[in-house]
């Protein structure tokens, strides 16, 4: 790793240039490449986006005809063998903003280069594969991280401050929802959802959310869903899904968790997504709503379609700020600042010698790193196999965690079966 770095400058690759790249790299990029990034512990850093690697390149190169100077130019790689290329090219770190189930060969590539890497989430789908991708990540020295931006929203900062403060005790129960509009199943990702449901790619923001927030044990997932809008009535495309997470606590109580995702809410709807968290506590309630934050704008023939009626102007904006300039800020580009700070920490916060000193303090940092991620994969794995299994007509299925004859193990109704998804401890 050290002798690709330059003194005071990171290399940077990107994987996919789609829609999270517009609201989000983007405008990081952009930005980074205009004003640099400083940390008294680095000094003043340059971070450059060297190369991107996409399966056709022609939203890459689009972007390189109309605006590449805001980032100074990249390489652009596409096919089968764009990752190898782009790695190649010798990087500090990646970003890998692909479909969920592409992360897992991405991912795997960019370690195997010794670079250090930021995923979207879901990290990967299944245990097995995070395994495979934390052994990598520990064997070749570098971090690997995951985009959890929702821990970055004030709310539930100020969720998680009153929860570690001990202001809220002892979650009971909560219900969590997120629903997209039709025009992310429809169009956005219409070539990418075949076979998949909305709980994969939103719920998981919750997962984390609950898992990092009131930590505990998980124990218990059930799912159902509904099909017949994206696809066939009886087949694997879900419209939309709800699932349940039992977590046990050290005080030997136990919480549940529901967890509602839709992609299929009319485009109509007044705000870009439906957001709405609920927690129930000892001694008090936690009440958030994406659409009750305070901001409703009306104007003629633009909302609620082109321009939303209600807005987020935490996760991603652009702004004229008061002294004239022009920014993009959020934080859904926040989260990717951070690591980008945490990677110029390890490679320039100090001599060489105490680099893996460096290296695992930002692995300790369990917000976002990759072996952290254990229980909200082993979520996301046991629904997507409660699902599947509906689809071959055996709904309401369980999987437990940790059971006595497996980590995470799939118990179907009527059957005195069970079948192991993942037989190591999660």
């Amino acid at each position: 790793m050290s002798s690709k770095t330059q003194e005071n400058k990171l290399k940077a690759g990107l994987v996919g240039f789609g829609m999270i790249v517009d609201e989000t790299y983007r405008p990081f990029f952009e930005t980074v490449h205009e004003t640099g990034l400083y940390q008294r512990n680095t000094g003043p850093i340059e971070i450059s986006l060297e190369a991107v690697a996409t399966r056709t390149g022609a939203r890459a190169e689009k972007y390189l005809a109309e605006r590449g100077e805001k980032v100074g130019g990249f390489q652009s790689f596409s096919g089968n063998n764009a990752i190898e290329q782009m790695v190649a090219s010798g990087l500090d770190f990646a970003c890998v903003a692909s479909p969920d189930d592409r992360h897992f060969d991405s991912c795997k590539k960019v370690l195997e280069s010794e670079t250090h890497l930021i995923v979207e989430k879901p990290s990967v789908l299944k245990l097995q594969e995070l395994d495979e991708l934390t052994a990598l990540a520990e064997e070749n020295n570098v971090a690997a991280k995951i985009v959890y931006h929702k821990l970055l929203d004030p709310d539930h900062k100020k969720l998680r401050t009153l929860v570690h403060d001990d202001v809220l005790q002892h979650v009971n129960n909560g219900y969590c929802s997120l629903l997209e509009p039709k025009s992310i199943s429809g169009s956005q990702f219409a070539q990418w959802i075949t076979g998949r449901n909305p709980g994969t790619y939103v719920a998981v923001h919750y997962i984390k959310l609950i898992d990092f927030t009131f930590g505990g044990k998980l124990k218990t997932i059930t799912a159902s869903g509904q099909r017949g809008l994206v696809g066939e009535k009886y087949g694997p495309t879900w419209d939309s899904c709800q699932m349940r997470m039992v977590y046990e606590y050290d005080s030997g109580r136990e919480a549940a968790f529901d967890i509602h995702t839709s992609w299929v809410t009319p485009d109509n709807f007044p705000g870009y997504v439906e957001q709405e968290v609920q927690f129930r506590f000892d001694n008090g309630l936690w009440n958030g709503h994406s659409r009750k934050r305070g901001v409703e704008c009306t104007v003629e023939e633009k909302t609620p379609f082109t321009l939303k009626n209600s807005m987020n102007n935490h996760y991603n904006g652009t702004f004229v700020e008061p002294w004239g300039t022009c920014s993009q800020r959020g934080y859904g580009i926040e989260v990717i600042e951070r690591f980008a700070r945490e990677v110029a920490f390890i490679e320039h916060g100090g001599p060489s010698a105490e680099r893996q000193q460096r290296l695992e303090e930002v692995r300790g940092l369990s917000y976002n790193d990759l072996s952290a991620d254990r229980q909200t994969v082993a979520a996301v794995q046991a629904l997507e196999a409660i699902l599947e299994k509906h689809v071959q007509g055996e709904p309401d299925c369980v999987v437990r965690v940790n059971d006595k004859r497996g980590g995470l193990v799939l118990f179907s109704p009527g059957s005195s079966e069970a079948e192991v998804l993942y037989e190591g401890t999660v």
